[in-house]
């Protein structure tokens, strides 16, 4: 179902007017109203590399003494689903979005990973409409508030977990490795993290510490339950 707000008052919040509106109104059309290319999909995936551009950018110029690895964890922080949902809300990008009836019935304008998704298909809109540099002072206009907002860099998953696990005198957690798929050149490892109290998680991930930092996301997602 396409939504019926003006697009002028989407442009104005924006701060970009289209030459192409119908480039704007690719990256409003979820998947769920119109499969292929014809959805948002393909400016997804464009709009999040241009957005790692411009926040990696940001990063590097806001924290010149900071090592790779806690620009790194502020770089995913603030790329992350989220972040994505609440740039989206901040345009009011919800109400815009092109669904089908039983996505909106779904409450879809406000699924975060509807907003992220169109977020980050916007912004490939933005750069193929205007350039990269219309793209990336737009992506500097709404992630610099984002990442002033906590100048301590957040913490590995790892390491929160462990600080968990410490505070309330329970063993470290545990790493093991429980399966393995792909070819030799390019495996994908699961991994499984266990913590007394906890129970345990299992993870996918390209590497064996990409695994295991996000079976500790998962474990750390239950102590919010505790």
């Amino acid at each position: 179902m396409s939504a019926e707000w003006p697009r002028g008052d989407l442009e104005k919040a924006i701060g970009h007017r289209f030459s192409d509106s119908a480039l704007l109104e690719r990256a409003l059309t979820h998947s769920s109203l119109i499969s292929g290319i014809g959805s948002n999909e393909r400016l997804e995936f464009l709009g999040d590399r241009v957005l790692g551009l411009g926040v990696a950018e940001l990063l590097y110029q806001r924290f010149p003494d900071e090592e790779e690895g806690p620009l790194a964890r502020r770089f995913a922080a603030v790329v992350s689903q989220p972040a994505l949902a609440d740039v989206a809300r901040l345009l009011n990008l919800g109400r815009h979005l092109n669904l089908a009836r039983s996505e909106e019935d779904g409450g879809g304008r406000d699924n975060p990973a509807l907003l992220s998704d169109a977020c980050e298909a916007l912004i490939a809109a933005l750069y193929l409409d205007g350039g990269m540099e219309v793209a990336l002072t737009f992506v500097r206009r709404l992630w610099a508030p984002l990442i002033d907002a906590d100048l301590s860099p957040p913490k590995d998953a790892k390491t929160a977990l462990q600080e968990w696990a410490q505070g309330r005198g329970k063993s470290l957690p545990q790493y093991r490795e429980v399966g393995r798929d792909g070819p030799s050149h390019a495996p994908v490892f699961t991994m499984e993290a266990c913590v007394e109290g906890l129970g345990q998680a299992r993870a996918n991930g390209t590497s064996k510490r990409a695994a295991e930092q996000a079976a500790a996301v998962l474990l750390l997602n239950q102590t919010e339950d505790l």
